[in-house]
């Protein structure tokens, strides 16, 4: 399987991180499918992120355009 934390080193600096899914969770493993879909969430919470700031850009660039006319 694939372990996610752990004891990490950086340039000879060692650094102890808790694993991800450690004791109380079940083993992930390479092919399957927890990385597929982990990327499938990835992308639709990016999508999500877009659409949010996109309308929110919208709604603002409306109420300026608004307050300009008043």
């Amino acid at each position: 399987g694939v372990r996610l934390g752990g004891t990490l080193s950086y340039g000879g600096r060692v650094e102890h991180r808790p694993v991800l899914n450690g004791a109380a969770g079940r083993d992930v493993r390479a092919g399957s499918g927890d990385i597929e879909r982990a990327a499938r969430l990835s992308r639709r919470v990016g999508r999500l992120a877009l659409v949010v700031c996109a309308g929110a850009r919208l709604l603002v660039r409306g109420a300026v355009r608004k307050g300009r006319t008043s």
